[in-house]
């Protein structure tokens, strides 16, 4: 038998108590249970504990070195207790931000400003590749406001009665392409050179494969599609079985680069979406300044002339979105 925290509270009562029948009572057991409890543990470590006698029972020697190792180990243990119970009440009162977002590199800039700006809150960050999906969780009240994008071409479905903030009109795609691919050596890469490529695209990232495929249809190709997770995709493009289209702001993973199309012929539209005007006010200048601290980190995206990212006034609320085509 392994000796528990709870054998050690049976030693100490017995000890505070000065018998078994009155540590009985204390502990809310029966005395021969406890009784029995006192023989396991005294066999368990190999020695006696306590001296019985008829008014009582008082600790041996070998008792006595247990207690003095037990009772500050308890005491320990009792101070954890009430320290953890406080920790989860504070944050159980705690105002808590719920972000939802389509993956970024803006998430780590934007939520370090936000822990700033915002010490007493909670933030708690959800991530998803559906716009959609994460729209429908702030109409539903799951989630505070949704950092999403708009694939060009295609609409997102607005649920009724959400604001909407724009942050970017137009975010160009790049290409993302192994280190090792013969197109890494160019900065700008034409679409119909890429014609015989094998791209890679999440399916259930709204209107990404939409917006590839319209973009080759206009130069007269037609792309040779795999359809994968986000995962599988960060594998396949660095093992050069793959290229997949990335965000401007990318500055690659491991074995990948990310390349400028020429034209740019793919983009997106960044926008913050909530169900009040203040919830957008309370986290949109910080997501603007983490935008803009991403796209300095990419020197080919920064240097091409971008519409300036700052706060401004709030768009006006979007029409929802029946079509069945505008996923």
């Amino acid at each position: 038998m392994e000796l528990e925290v709870r054998h050690l509270r049976v030693v100490c009562a017995i000890a505070d108590a000065g018998s078994v029948h009155k540590a009985a009572r204390v502990l809310g057991m029966a005395q021969p249970s406890l009784t029995a409890q006192l023989r396991r543990i005294e066999r368990a470590l190999g020695g006696q504990l306590f001296i019985r006698q008829s008014d009582g029972c008082r600790p041996t020697a070998f008792g006595h070195q247990l207690l003095t190792r037990a009772r500050p180990l308890l005491a320990e243990m009792k101070g954890l207790t009430a320290e953890m119970r406080a920790a989860a009440a504070r944050a159980a009162q705690a105002p808590q931000l719920r972000i939802g977002s389509t993956p970024s590199r803006t998430l780590p800039g934007w939520a370090r400003r936000l822990r700033s700006r915002y010490p007493e809150s909670v933030p708690a960050l959800q991530t998803d590749v559906s716009s959609n999906a994460l729209l429908r969780m702030v109409a539903a009240g799951q989630l505070d406001v949704a950092f999403v994008h708009e694939m060009e071409g295609t609409r997102l479905r607005f649920p009724p009665g959400l604001r909407q903030r724009v942050l970017l009109e137009r975010e160009p795609g790049f290409l993302a392409v192994a280190e090792h691919h013969p197109a890494a050596g160019r900065q700008v890469i034409r679409l119909e050179d890429l014609a015989d490529e094998r791209w890679m695209m999440d399916r259930t990232a709204d209107g990404e494969w939409e917006s590839l495929y319209r973009a080759f249809l206009a130069v007269g190709l037609t792309p040779r599609l795999l359809h994968g997770d986000y995962s599988a995709t960060a594998l396949l493009v660095a093992t050069g079985e793959a290229v997949t289209v990335c965000q401007a702001t990318s500055t690659g993973w491991d074995g990948v680069v990310p390349r400028r199309l020429e034209g740019d012929p793919i983009g997106w539209r960044w926008l913050l979406a909530a169900r009040t005007e203040a919830e957008l006010e309370a986290v949109y200048d910080d997501l603007a300044a983490a935008y803009r601290e991403a796209v300095e980190q990419v020197p080919a995206y920064r240097a091409m002339a971008l519409p300036t990212v700052r706060p401004g006034p709030p768009a006006a609320p979007p029409v929802p979105d029946s079509s069945p085509h505008s996923a």
